[in-house]
């Protein structure tokens, strides 16, 4: 991209909806700081905002910027929306050293709306509650920092740590499900579930389980199609935990765009 090009792409931040006041809106905590001093904006300037619950884009003019929030002024309401109608929960077996910040960050861009962290019997990382807690706030920072560069409307939560048992009955209710499975023989199953999900009306939830280094033991394979939960190929290669999750919210997120017509 051109130095150019680069002032061209609004900068996007999110806000609490009660600070959305009629014409007004107000940005406060750590972004004040970020567009004061970091970015250096000025009264006049054109941002994006988005309220972390719906599918809205406000296009604002900053009208003030003091220490303790930024106020703006709304210019239009964008509402043909960013988001993907299928709403996606990434079930992440939980990987080794910092892969999954890199995993989280791109789930995110590619339209993810919830990552879970799955203790799988093959990870070799083993995190007590404690540890966790610190991992999950550094984690949902950086699905925020990923939201706001993408422009994304909603934040997706990064939840709690579950065993592989109860991530299965969190993703039994949902209406399109798989697990790629290094074993799985064929395509078909890959384009029955991608076929399901271009059709799937628009609020429809998803559930996608991406294996840890070691991949799934025989045993989760057989639990999860217990659930309804299909084994599917992802191709002939075999995929690294970091790349298996991106290439299939790719294919989804190309169904999904594709079928609503974006």
């Amino acid at each position: 991209m051109a130095l150019r090009d680069r002032k061209e792409v609004m900068n996007h931040f999110f806000t609490d909806p009660a600070l959305i006041q009629g014409m007004d809106i107000y940005i406060q905590g750590e972004d004040v700081k970020h567009i004061k001093n970091v970015l250096r904006m000025k009264p006049g300037e054109e941002i994006s905002v988005s309220n972390g619950i719906d599918d809205k884009e406000y296009r604002c003019e900053i009208a003030e910027i003091n220490d303790s929030e930024v106020r703006c002024r709304l210019r239009f309401i964008k509402e043909d929306g960013v988001e993907l109608p299928l709403k996606i929960t990434l079930f992440q077996g939980l990987p080794k050293a910092d892969k999954m910040e890199l995993i989280i960050q791109k789930a995110v861009e590619l339209g993810a709306a919830s990552i879970i962290p799955v203790a799988c019997k093959r990870c070799v990382v083993q995190l007590d509650d404690k540890k966790y807690a610190k991992k999950q706030e550094r984690w949902q920072e950086i699905a925020l920092a990923a939201a706001k560069q993408s422009k994304r409307a909603l934040i997706p939560e990064v939840g709690e740590q579950l065993s592989f048992k109860q991530a299965v009955e969190v993703a039994k209710d949902m209406e399109c499900r798989c697990i790629p499975y290094e074993l799985a023989e064929g395509m078909e199953a890959t384009k029955s579930f991608l076929d399901k999900v271009a059709k799937a009306p628009a609020g429809s939830r998803a559930a996608i389980f991406i294996g840890p280094e070691g991949g799934f033991a025989e045993e989760e394979i057989e639990q999860a199609k217990s659930a309804g939960i299909e084994p599917i190929s992802l191709g002939r290669r075999i995929l690294r935990t970091e790349t298996a999750g991106m290439a299939l919210l790719s294919m989804i997120m190309l169904e999904t765009e594709r079928s609503a017509g974006t």
